[in-house]
């Protein structure tokens, strides 16, 4: 029986795409990268198939490349060698939901805005929300150990993630963590299945950590000239005892884009936004903004502005969130693609990243539109190249080393959310190397062997 035929019988008919025009959605992500073609697209729909699916891999020795909404900005979901891809978009179900235990046990396929939708019944929400929320899955975010607009507050996916249901590469099922907030039992599984980018195994469904939504939300908007007061803003805050519920940043290339894409409006004469929320209460809610606002103005904006408008505030947070599409539409030749780096630094240290960033910009040459979570120190580096053109892809090469060692010299890392994936393998080889921790490289690996000693999961992703 070839493999094809195990497939099929795995699954069923219906469920194995076999042609070019079938897969080829499956061969690329959100990144400039394009896969080879696999042997097949599977698709099962329970943790049955999907072990039937793997043991039949493992057994032919064919490489699994698992796919959820395809939003990955490294390459992590390409297929590269050939293969099999698994997709599991028809993990598609919320299970179980538990407001006095504050959790919900959601499938690997569930859309994180579909997540949202429908916890927002209870009042509750699921904190972690990458920009790609409309696509981005369960599975894939805590693959990436995603991040998002609200990370200053409630950090990343790892922060929310109590247990989950994982198939490994012989087609076992395991059970890591469960539904309580604390266990001391020996070594963390769960957390090391987060970021691993689906190398060690198949999440299949995760028991996540839920919060109470805000009871109001207020924004300030915030404009600068220069780059070091922008930087300095969100430490003032945290100085101050502040936390905002978000924290984000704009340079003038993506005001711009911005205002093109979502009509979102800004200061002619502006070349930073700060993006501020407040999380408060009713009665709260005004009191908190302008103590916000008092600690912003001691950092020299050109201009501020506090709103409350719903309407107003639900078009500038799809316009942040809609943004690199927006950028998208910036490109002016016909193989110019958008390079997004993913640079994170301590709070303290954003100024003086932000100042070596801009010189660096200046010495390349390259047209490059900064954004992000500024909040946590992530810093989004979008670069407008040919990706046809090597000369210019090894000094696109060149700038994302040099950038992502400006953020290991500030006490910070060359990924922050988007993970390693193909573009950045070079780079987390070169962070060990700067920290004097390549030991780090050879315990990753030796885990991987451990998990996969034929190497057929993701294989070529994180490490070769």
């Amino acid at each position: 029986m070839s493999i094809i035929d195990e497939l099929r019988k795995a699954v069923g008919d219906n469920h194995v795409l076999t042609t070019r025009e079938d897969m080829l959605p499956y061969m690329r992500d959100a990144s400039y990268f394009i896969g080879e073609e696999p042997i097949a697209v599977v698709l099962p729909g329970s943790t049955e198939e999907l072990s039937r699916v793997v043991k039949a891999c493992y057994a032919n020795e064919v490489p699994m490349y698992v796919r959820g909404g395809g939003t990955s900005l490294t390459g992590s979901s390409v297929p590269m060698r050939g293969g099999v891809v698994i997709s599991m978009n028809r993990f598609d179900k919320i299970l179980e939901t538990s407001i006095p235990d504050r959790y919900v046990v959601a499938e690997a396929g569930v859309r994180l805005d579909t997540l949202n939708a429908y916890l927002s019944k209870f009042n509750y929400f699921y904190p972690p929300d990458p920009a790609s929320s409309l696509a981005a899955t369960v599975g894939g975010s805590l693959s990436t150990n995603a991040g998002g607009l609200r990370g200053v507050m409630y950090g990343a996916t790892k922060e929310w993630v109590l247990g989950m249901e994982v198939v490994l590469p012989t087609g076992e099922v395991a059970q890591f963590g469960g539904r309580v907030l604390k266990r001391s039992i020996g070594y963390d599984l769960t957390a090391l299945m987060i970021g691993s980018e689906g190398t060690l195994g198949i999440i299949t469904k995760a028991t996540l950590k839920i919060a109470p939504i805000p009871r109001r939300i207020g924004r300030i908007l915030v404009y600068y000239e220069s780059i070091d007061a922008a930087g300095r803003a969100v430490a003032k805050l945290k100085e101050a005892g502040i936390i905002p519920y978000i924290a984000e940043f704009m340079d003038r290339i993506s005001m711009e884009a911005a205002k093109k894409g979502k009509g979102v409006d800004y200061p002619q004469e502006a070349n930073y936004m700060l993006i501020i929320d407040i999380a408060s209460t009713e009665e709260s809610l005004q009191k908190d903004l302008e103590s916000a606002a008092e600690v912003l103005k001691s950092t020299s904006p050109m201009s501020l502005r506090i709103t409350t408008d719903p309407a107003e505030m639900e078009r500038i947070y799809l316009a942040r969130k809609g943004l690199y599409s927006s950028l998208l539409m910036e490109r002016t030749a016909p193989g110019e693609k958008v390079i997004i780096g993913d640079i994170v630094v301590p709070s303290t240290e954003v100024p003086a990243t932000l100042l070596d960033i801009d010189n660096a910009i200046r010495n390349y040459g390259f047209k490059v539109s900064l954004f992000g979570h500024i909040g946590d120190g992530n810093i989004h580096l979008n670069i407008f190249a040919d990706t046809s053109k090597e000369n210019e892809m090894r000094r696109v090469s060149s700038f994302l080393l040099e950038t992502g060692m400006i953020a290991v010299r500030h006490g910070g890392s060359v990924s922050a959310e988007h993970g390693i994936g193909l573009e950045k393998k070079q780079l987390l080889v070169e962070e060990f190397k700067a920290r004097g921790t390549l030991v780090n490289l050879e315990l990753m690996r030796q885990i991987k062997k451990v998990f996969d000693p034929k190497n057929l999961l993701n294989r070529g992703k994180l490490f070769d």
